[in-house]
């Protein structure tokens, strides 16, 4: 079901694309990768959860080397400690948080060199889906917060062209809202629940 989610998802997002693309300083293609990621504040650490990346993007170029990009992306991120069971137990479960979102990221990217550019920006996100697997969270008396269904939070990445039409992006975010709080209902100053950290990696195909 996940792959046909997917599927769906990018076909979608690519017919838009082209649509959009007919514009004279319109741009787009397609986005494919994978996501490594943690949640700050699950008392875990390490970008040790691996995902799927997927979408399409359109772009609007302002200044030869100064564009507006936006893009739709489905996106999977969580967190995962593969060494860490209940009471280090070896054949007890694994410890791991288990996000899925659809991302629209708005960029703006300055092309610094013929084959090297930067981007900054900010994105908004819902959650589509959200499992997690924490046993020692059982022991904790307060309720078990649920996710939250939606995300914002900020970007920085370097776009590296390899040919005129296959750029290589990677991209760092992290949330500026909690997407859950704390299990024990604890907040300190900025810290007021858990955040998403995602350092991505993508290849964006440009049809246009």
């Amino acid at each position: 079901m996940r792959f046909y989610r997917i599927l769906a998802i990018v076909l979608l997002c690519g017919i838009l694309t082209t649509t959009n693309s007919h514009a004279q300083s319109f741009g787009g293609g397609l986005i494919a990768g994978m996501s490594t990621s943690q949640v700050a504040g699950d008392m875990l650490g390490g970008f040790n959860k691996i995902g799927l990346l997927a979408g399409a993007y359109t772009s609007l170029k302002i200044k030869e080397n100064l564009k507006l990009q936006f893009e739709i992306v489905y996106i999977e991120k969580g967190s995962r400690n593969p060494n860490m069971h209940e009471h280090n137990h070896p054949n007890s479960e694994r410890i791991e948080i288990n996000l899925s979102y659809i991302e629209m990221p708005l960029t703006v990217n300055l092309q610094q060199t013929e084959n090297l550019g930067v981007e900054l920006g900010i994105i908004s996100a819902f959650n589509i889906s959200a499992t997690w697997n924490r046993p020692y969270e059982k022991n904790i008396l307060a309720p078990n917060p649920q996710y939250k269904k939606y995300d914002l939070g900020v970007c920085a990445g370097i776009n590296y062209h390899i040919t005129d039409n296959i750029i290589l992006n990677t991209r760092i975010s992290n949330s500026i809202i909690p997407i859950r709080p704390h299990v024990s209902g604890a907040t300190n100053n900025w810290n007021k629940g858990q955040y998403n950290t995602v350092l991505s990696f993508a290849i964006h195909y440009k049809i246009r």
